[in-house]
């Protein structure tokens, strides 16, 4: 679209193999865009080459993935914005599509979806293939969805997406925790299916499976009990619940038979397992009224960004 602003944005660490062909390729069907490459402490000159074939260089020196991003959605303005990895395994040909999704104001964040297509079959590394569809199981039961690639870097989003998207991971746990904030907050979300295509030889992931999947994981979890409270903790008040009346009940059906309690420490852990029982339950309602007024906060946000934009 005339007159709309789009920017590229490429987190990039030791990417010389691959970035020059990658930012060839997108200024080919986004001949419009500005694009811009964040070096992450990269020690093969990604960055001169980058600059050598037009991107816009800038440097973040926390390492990790989350930190890039956080870094480019604060300093970039666009109406548009689309991330892509350095790797050249993304293919440039879904670029338009996606960005017209969001610039036609059809969806806040448009993801390119590898697992309906080539993935399984170009990604060499099995744990990788078991991490993304586990992920996906955990996020798609937990939050009662149907998204079918969590993980992928491909992805475009609208300007309120990325200004009002509070950004807390560091590394490559960035992708799980855009995907759960768009589902939480009911925005416009969108997959294509694209051509997957491994990393070219001689270009090596940064990806740990074991320390990064750890990572991923852990994330899910504190997102599941910071945006669905009530039943992170109720789950946790039942388990408790059980345990108390599972020690409890036989304390109870001898007393009842022979007046007499003999096992006073067994109904004393029986009782304060209850207790934990109770407290997780309150901890869960209170905290599911604070989420709430977060979502109503975050709605009114939204509302005041879009007026701005409508007087600007």
């Amino acid at each position: 679209m005339k007159n709309k602003k789009i920017a590229i944005l490429i987190p990039c660490y030791n990417e010389s193999k691959t970035i020059e062909k990658v930012i060839t390729d997108y200024k080919k069907v986004l001949p419009q865009a500005d694009i811009y490459v964040y070096d992450n402490n990269s020690t093969d000159g990604t960055d001169e080459i980058a600059r050598k074939s037009g991107a816009i260089v800038k440097y973040e020196y926390k390492q990790g993935k989350g930190n890039v991003i956080r870094s480019m959605f604060k300093d970039i303005e666009a109406d548009c914005y689309l991330m892509i990895d350095g790797d050249d395994t993304y293919p440039c040909e879904n670029a338009k599509e996606m960005c017209d999704l969001v610039l036609n104001a059809q969806a806040d964040m448009v993801i390119g979806d590898r697992l309906s297509s080539t993935y399984f079959t170009e990604n060499k590394r099995p744990f990788h293939n078991f991490g993304n569809v586990l992920v996906r199981y955990l996020i798609n039961t937990l939050f009662k969805s149907n998204v079918r690639d969590i993980m992928t870097g491909y992805r475009a989003f609208s300007y309120e997406f990325v200004k009002t998207f509070p950004i807390l991971s560091k590394g490559f746990e960035i992708e799980t925790e855009m995907t759960i904030h768009s589902l939480d907050k009911n925005l416009l979300l969108k997959e294509i299916p694209i051509e997957y295509r491994d990393r070219p030889k001689g270009s090596i992931s940064k990806l740990n499976t074991f320390k990064d999947g750890y990572k991923v994981l852990k994330t899910i979890m504190r997102l599941f009990k910071e945006y669905k409270p009530m039943l992170f903790f109720g789950i946790i008040s039942i388990l408790f619940l059980l345990i108390s009346l599972l020690f409890g009940i036989p304390v109870f059906i001898e007393y009842f038979k022979t007046g007499l309690v003999p096992r006073f420490p067994t109904l004393i852990f029986s009782g304060f397992m209850l207790m934990i029982s109770i407290l997780m339950l309150v901890c869960g309602i209170i905290l599911e009224v604070v989420v709430k007024k977060h979502r109503q906060l975050f709605e009114l946000i939204l509302i005041e960004r879009k007026n701005e934009k409508k007087f600007e």
